[in-house]
C-alpha cells in the first residue's frame, strides 16, 4: 500500500472534498483525484461515492478513514515524542491560551511546565479557542489551555483534560460597593455589572446562576480581556466577576473590594490535546501538577 495515497485520500476525506483538501496542503486537485484513483484501484473497490460536486465517503471509505486517521495521528505523535527526546538542548513548548483565560490564571497553569529541571523554549499564542483548535489539529500545537472542553460543534479531534475549577468572587470600587443596602447576593441588582464576553465559560455559568437566583443586573460592558474589565472595575464602571482563585490577587493590586462569593458558580479549566496519549514533559508537567488552589 502506498502511504502517499492514503494520506491524500484522508485528506481529502477530512477536508470533504478535492478542492478544499488542495488548498490545504498545496496539491492540484487533479493530481489528488488521481492518487485517490490509484489507491482505490490498490484496494480494488471505491472509496468515495460522488454527490453533485461533493464526496461521500463509502462504507469501505469509512473503515479506510478510520484507521489512516489513527496511524496519521499516532505519527504525529511520534514527531513530537522524537523531537523533544532529551538532547541537551532546550524542549520546545507551543501552548496556546483562549483569550478568555485571565494573563495570571494561564501563568499558574502553565508554570509546572517552565520549573522542569531540563530547559523549555515556551511560545505562548492567545486566539479565540476555535482557532486555537485549528491549529492544535495542524500539530502546530502542543497544547491548547481554555475555560472549557472541545466543543462539541468543532470538527477537531481533540482531548479534554481537566486541570481544575473555581467559584466565582465578585468585586467593585469601594465608591460602587458602599452605595448598595441590599445583601449579597440581591445587591447586583444595584449595580453596573461587568460581564466576560460572549465566548467565555464564565459568563455562561454567571447567566445561568443569575437566572435562578431571579436577579436582573443592568449590564454597563462586555470584556473579551479580563485585564481590561478590571481595569474598568478599578475606576468605578461596575462590580466585576473574577475566579475566586485570584480574588486575592485582585485585592491586593487595590482599588477593589469584596461584594461578595459565589461558590455554586464553578468555573473549569482544561488542557486540551490532540493525544491521546500524553507525552510532551511540558504537558506531563501540567497535568500531572495542577496547583492545589484551583481545586477550591
Amino acid at each position: 500500500m502506498n502511504l502517499k495515497h492514503l494520506y491524500y485520500f484522508w485528506k481529502v476525506a477530512k477536508h470533504g472534498g478535492v478542492l478544499r483538501a488542495g488548498e490545504a496542503i498545496h496539491i492540484s486537485p487533479q493530481t489528488l483525484s488521481g492518487q485517490i484513483k490509484l489507491l482505490e484501484e490498490e484496494f480494488g473497490t471505491a472509496l468515495f461515492n460522488r454527490k453533485g460536486r461533493s464526496l461521500e465517503l463509502t462504507e469501505a471509505g469509512t473503515l479506510a478513514f478510520e484507521y489512516a486517521d489513527e496511524m496519521f495521528v499516532l505519527g504525529a505523535e511520534l514527531d513530537q515524542v522524537i523531537r523533544n527526546f532529551p538532547t541537551g538542548r532546550p524542549a520546545e513548548f507551543r501552548v496556546g491560551v483562549s483569550d478568555a483565560i485571565p494573563k495570571s490564571l494561564a501563568y499558574r497553569l502553565l508554570r509546572p511546565a517552565v520549573r522542569l529541571p531540563n530547559p523549555v523554549r515556551i511560545i505562548c499564542r492567545e486566539w479565540r479557542l476555535d482557532r486555537l483548535l485549528a491549529e492544535l489539529a495542524l500539530h502546530r500545537l502542543d497544547l491548547v489551555i481554555s475555560d472549557s472542553p472541545v466543543p462539541s460543534n468543532i470538527d477537531v479531534r481533540a482531548y479534554s483534560h481537566k486541570l481544575g475549577e473555581s467559584g466565582v468572587s465578585f468585586l467593585a470600587h469601594p465608591e460602587i460597593a458602599n452605595q448598595v443596602s441590599a445583601p449579597f447576593p440581591q445587591c447586583l441588582e444595584q449595580m453596573p455589572f461587568l460581564m466576560p464576553g460572549e465566548d467565555s465559560a464564565m459568563r455562561r455559568a454567571i447567566s445561568e446562576w443569575l437566572d435562578k437566583q431571579h436577579l436582573r443586573i443592568s449590564v454597563a460592558g462586555e470584556f473579551d480581556d479580563a485585564a481590561l474589565m478590571a481595569a474598568f472595575g478599578k475606576e468605578s464602571f461596575g462590580v466585576l466577576p473574577v475566579p475566586r482563585v485570584l480574588a486575592d490577587e485582585y485585592l491586593s493590586s487595590g482599588g477593589l473590594v469584596i461584594v461578595g462569593h459565589a461558590e455554586k458558580i464553578r468555573i473549569e479549566y482544561f488542557a486540551l490535546s490532540v493525544q491521546r496519549r500524553l507525552t510532551h514533559p511540558c504537558v506531563l508537567a501540567i497535568t500531572s501538577k495542577v496547583d492545589e488552589s484551583l481545586k477550591k
